[in-house]
């Protein structure tokens, strides 16, 4: 879960990126990039750390150029080293740099592919640049001196070819123009837009959710089709076309759960909208299934999980209140690298409000639960304000498998639920009573409301990957490679492209 974007401007771009990846940084607290392009040249700053930390006054002043992409990072894959940081960069053909957010699935055999058969070589353990390196060798396959959007567009179908997993990308061309693209399954987000000029212009952008754009003034022209890729010249030329032979949607339902904010739209669909239907769904759940319940109070965990409480308070008729008060300056624990970060980090993010507890029977609902640390002790802390019973509801259903598509949950063993019931999850996190929106009632509330939008991954529910490569032995694979105990310590190239990086 990362955050990209891109802009073709018609004066320089770098504050405008740097305010588009401060809104995108509940995407990744990791890390955070930019390059820009002017007179062919590069300049490029990143680093750890938040978008606020990496850029200082000196680094954004270096920053020129009226094209440029960004890029907010948490680690799935490769190590949390500033060397994983994006853009990554190759000099041929043309000069490259490259975001991305998603995770590819065939990424060991695309490795030696390059290594053996491109004649390229890899400088890091990320997916992303082995990404980079297959998208440049499609586009210098096509031996031209100055690239179209053709060659462009030849380059991405080649990737599509190649690459599996899930992937929205954007690249900048040096000198020519930036490029965005989605997997062909259309698993992670992508849109684009434009803004008119005081002058007469236009100017377009490329980011992961809408609220980017809203933020800088830019009006969302759509979001990418699965396989489509965008290409916008440096002169502010736009074209668009299908690269994939058998584009198929189905995106990952879990941005609607958590990942996205929620004042963005995602592939025609309110993200707010589809958490208020989790609520609703969640009361009729309830009603159904639990009808003499004694709720006294619905208090949500914040901040993702409050449109669905607030729904379901109302549609229940039970009270609705604001239970915990959230320490601002706390990162999103479920995106931090390290289960010792997320366990220390959750009693100084929240504190409880004792008079919303005391003496009350408690239904604390939140988005979602993965590793259960966090609600344990969130359960624990409504006890202690003096909560006689505590319940917990999750706007979710169990998520019982790993993600593969560059959601930082890949480990099955760190997964609460797997291979649990749900009275077993109860009794783990110290719940009296523990209820999951069940799996078609989430997806009738993200796509009740949408035609195109008929399938959904929803491999970290029910185990169905939709790239349909991933079998036990990947799984076992990446358990080994990505749990939290491995994590951080991949090995780092010592030879850092260092393009004017201070």
């Amino acid at each position: 879960m990362c955050g990209i974007a891109g802009i073709v401007g018609k004066s320089n771009v770098n504050q405008a990126l740097y305010d588009a990846l401060t809104v995108l940084q509940h995407r990744g607290q990791d890390a955070a990039g930019i390059v820009t392009s002017h007179e062919g040249r590069l300049f490029l700053r990143k680093d750890n750390g938040l978008v606020r930390d990496v850029f200082q006054q000196r680094h954004m002043q270096r920053l020129a150029g009226r094209m440029g992409i960004g890029h907010v990072r948490y680690p799935t894959a490769g190590s949390s080293s500033s060397a994983e940081a994006q853009p990554f960069y190759v000099n041929s053909p043309y000069g490259i740099t490259l975001a991305h957010n998603g995770n590819l699935t065939n990424v060991e055999q695309l490795s030696r592919e390059i290594y053996e058969s491109d004649l390229r070589h890899v400088n890091t353990t990320s997916d992303s640049e082995v990404l980079l390196n297959v998208f440049a060798h499609e586009l210098a396959s096509r031996g031209k001196l100055r690239p179209t959007e053709e060659d462009v567009f030849a380059a991405v179908s080649g990737v599509h070819q190649r690459c599996i997993g899930g992937y929205a990308v954007v690249a900048m061309i040096t000198g020519y123009g930036i490029v965005g693209f989605r997997d062909p399954h259309g698993i992670r987000p992508i849109v684009f837009g434009q803004r008119h000029t005081d002058e007469g212009g236009v100017e377009y952008m490329i980011a992961s959710e809408s609220v980017a754009l809203d933020v800088l003034g830019f009006t969302l022209i759509r979001d990418l089709e699965p396989g489509e890729a965008v290409f916008i010249t440096e002169d502010g030329r736009l074209f668009t076309r299908q690269c994939a032979e058998n584009p198929s949607y189905a995106p990952c339902i879990f941005e609607h759960v958590y990942l996205a904010r929620p004042d963005s739209i995602m592939d025609g669909v309110s993200v707010y909208k589809a958490r208020m239907r989790m609520g609703q769904k969640l009361a009729e759940k309830i009603q159904r299934e639990w009808p003499e319940h004694d709720i006294d109070v619905v208090i949500p965990i914040p901040d993702t999980s409050r449109t669905s409480a607030l729904e379901m308070a109302h549609h229940l008729g039970v009270k609705f209140r604001e239970g915990f008060v959230k320490n601002r300056y706390i990162g999103r624990t479920f995106i931090m690298p390290g289960q010792k970060e997320r366990k220390k980090s959750v009693r100084q993010k929240l504190n409880a409000i004792d008079l919303e507890f005391r003496g009350k029977n408690v239904m604390l609902v939140d988005d979602s639960i993965v590793r259960g640390t966090t609600c344990k002790q969130i359960i624990q802390m409504a006890r202690e304000a003096g909560a006689k019973k505590v319940y917990f509801c999750s706007a979710a259903p169990a998520v019982r498998y790993p993600n593969v598509y560059g959601i930082d949950m890949p480990s099955a063993h760190e997964l609460i639920a797997h291979g649990r019931s749900t009275e077993e999850v109860a009794q783990l996190i110290g719940a009296d009573h523990l209820i999951y929106q069940d799996l078609d009632d989430l997806i009738d509330a993200v796509g009740e409301k949408s035609k195109k939008l008929q399938q959904f991954d929803c491999a970290v529910f029910d185990g169905k990957y939709i790239t349909g490569d991933v079998n036990d032995v990947y799984l076992q694979r990446i358990e080994a490679a990505r749990n939290d105990a491995a994590k951080g310590m991949s090995p780092v190239a010592s030879a850092v492209i260092d393009l004017h990086n201070d």
